[in-house]
């Protein structure tokens, strides 16, 4: 089976909302072994909508539409595919007494238009809508299966999940799963990972390997297809032995993982608190470790200390030091990082200063910054990053390379 999902809606070529049905949907469908090629947005048309459709059906044999089944003159999704496989719309019964039930409760008057959201495709099966009005349905003709779903995603999601999912397994002998793995890296770019890995790409088949780079990260996703799950696994854990072995001192985790929740997990592990200083970042740092559920058990506080006279006043920076060394420097990362630490009562300090531009600091070009973390009873490391970019670029990456530098100073302190 070779899918497409159309969803149609001006309202997703506006950005006005962000096309979520689509991602769920080719989630749902490759744990069914079934193979999504093409994602098509499309306009509230119905022109532009018949050509989207005319083209899908010389490349997929399973079409899934969303949206464009409510009650207004823009919502041309039914009659579109009516049209063009010649089949009348007709009343769903059940649809229509559950509609003028809805605005019998609501103490509402029933417009017309309403009831044209009770219309379904002649033979087709209807998908229940237990959490809106308008049915979905499903139907096969000239062997290309046509699923109609409703475009707002608390109908969508749990119909096709309890209506969409059963009429694809007993319409289709589906025996292959598709399985999927991300393996996340950090401190490595794109170019580099692809290079190290490039004979495992070139020759890459079942599992397939996909490397897509964002916000400094790398992300690689590994798919494998076959009709027994373990053995896709198996696939999966073959292809990925053979990435760690070159690149896994820069994989830090899978999936969802971010390089947060993963400090937040791995400081939870230890049952050890942090506190942090943060200059250049200005609480980006706490700020995206925070939004991780349970940080009140791993973040004890922290400082901005954007200015020399709250890091010589709050944090006991010595004015000296910032005379000679200056803010930007590894001594001054040194001791604000030591007395977060101390201060807050936290087993782990860590401080950011440096340069986020547009314009030099002391000397210094944008994009130079200094990491110190200190460790109860283990010392203190700082490192030096020359980051490029944006200044929102080198602020959240030099959050993430905090995060990214504690969680191998935690793996070499097992």
């Amino acid at each position: 089976m070779n899918a497409e999902i159309i969803a149609v809606g001006s309202e997703l070529l506006l950005g006005q909302i962000v096309n979520t049905n689509a991602q769920f949907l080719s989630q749902q469908l490759a744990a069914l072994g079934i193979n999504v090629y093409f994602q098509t947005v499309v306009g509230d048309n119905a022109g532009r909508l018949e050509q989207a459709v005319k083209t899908a059906q010389t490349r997929a044999n399973l079409i899934i539409f969303t949206g464009g089944l409510g009650p207004t003159k823009d919502d041309v999704t039914k009659e579109t595919i009516a049209r063009l496989l010649g089949r009348r719309l007709v009343i769903d019964e059940e649809a229509l007494r559950a509609i003028e039930a809805y605005f019998a409760r609501a103490h509402r008057p029933m417009t017309d238009n309403n009831k044209k959201q009770a219309l379904v495709l002649e033979g087709a099966t209807v998908l229940k809508n237990e959490n809106g009005m308008a049915p979905g349905m499903a139907l096969t003709v000239a062997g290309i299966t046509y699923m109609l779903l409703p475009g707002p995603p608390k109908e969508m999601r749990p119909m096709f999940t309890r209506y969409g999912i059963p009429f694809l397994r007993a319409a289709f002998p589906l025996s292959g799963r598709i399985e999927s793995r991300v393996l996340r890296f950090f401190g490595i770019g794109e170019a580099a990972l692809e290079t190290a890995l490039a004979d495992l790409i070139d020759a890459q088949s079942n599992p397939t390997i996909a490397p897509l780079a964002g916000d400094g990260e790398v992300t690689l996703r590994l798919t494998a297809k076959h009709r027994d799950e373990a053995e896709a696994q198996r696939l999966l854990d073959e292809a990925e032995a053979a990435i760690l072995a070159r690149v896994g001192r820069y994989c830090y985790g899978y999936d969802d993982e971010t390089l947060f929740t993963k400090t937040s997990e791995r400081l939870k592990e230890r049952g050890w608190t942090i506190a942090a200083a943060e200059s250049l970042t200005g609480g980006l740092f706490l700020e995206q470790l925070t939004a991780a559920p349970g940080a009140s058990r791993i973040v004890q506080g922290g400082v901005v200390c954007y200015t020399n006279g709250v890091k010589q006043q709050v944090l006991g920076v010595p004015r000296p030091l910032l005379e000679t060394d200056g803010a930007v420097s590894e001594s001054c990362a040194r001791v604000l990082a030591e007395n977060v630490r101390s201060l807050c009562g936290a087993d782990v300090g860590i401080s950011f200063t440096g340069v986020a531009g547009p314009d030099p600091l002391e000397g210094h070009p944008p994009g130079t910054v200094y990491i110190g973390i200190a460790m109860r009873e283990r010392g203190t490391a700082v490192r030096r990053l020359t980051l490029s970019g944006t200044r929102g670029d080198i602020r959240i990456r030099a959050a993430k390379y905090g995060c990214f530098l504690l969680l191998e100073l935690l793996a070499a302190d097992r």
